[in-house]
């Protein structure tokens, strides 16, 4: 009995073609990359400093900013100095002295007024340059110390030191006044304030 071996079957043959070997990818890329992250991460560093060094120079920027400048005048005073003529509406003012403080005002028995600290008798020349009669009144006259006080005038111990409380002014004439103000003992008058009226801006001046 012979033996007849089952046919072997074809050779397969794909219809694609054969694929070529895989390349090793190469290294270098890689190395790239990595150098490339590495310097970015020292530019974000250097921007960090740059940012820091930044906010330090604001920083001493406003220090310098907020210290004093010796280089700057200060702002004048908004008075005029002592012993200058002032305006204010129709009246020209002049403080011709200051004299030292006292307790008590006049020669008049009936009349004499006692301060309640002391007595502070300013003497002002008040000319009238406007171009009609223009009433002078103490009462609208300030004192102003050294501290920013105000103080008002004592009328009543005005009587003794003038010859009238109230007094009409003719354009282009003059009259010599004496304001009283009752302060404290030890104050020091710095301003005088002076009005041609009740409603006027007024004019300061310095009184030292």
């Amino acid at each position: 009995m012979t033996y007849n071996p089952p046919p072997q079957p074809y050779p397969f043959h794909s219809t694609q073609p054969p694929q070529p070997p895989k390349r090793k990818t190469p290294v270098w890329p890689w190395i790239l990359i990595g150098g490339s992250i590495l310097a970015c991460g020292g530019c974000f560093g250097l921007v960090g400093v740059a940012a820091n060094n930044s906010d330090d120079k604001s920083t001493a920027t406003v220090t310098l900013d907020s210290a004093p400048n010796p280089g700057v005048t200060p702002a004048a005073p908004d008075y005029a100095p002592a012993g200058s003529a002032v305006r204010d509406g129709k009246f020209e003012f002049v403080v011709t002295r200051v004299d030292e403080p006292v307790g008590v005002v006049g020669d008049n028995p009936y009349l004499r007024s006692t301060a309640q600290g002391q007595y502070i008798l300013v003497h002002v020349g008040v000319t009238n340059i406007g171009d009609k009669p223009q009433t002078y009144f103490g009462s609208n006259q300030t004192l102003i110390d050294d501290q920013g006080r105000k103080f008002e005038n004592d009328t009543r111990a005005e009587i003794n030191v003038n010859d009238h409380m109230s007094t009409a002014i003719n354009p282009g004439n003059s009259i010599a006044v004496t304001i009283v103000f009752d302060v404290p003992a030890g104050t020091v008058p710095a301003v005088l304030e002076l009005h041609d009226s009740m409603f006027s801006g007024g004019a300061e001046v310095a009184l030292r």
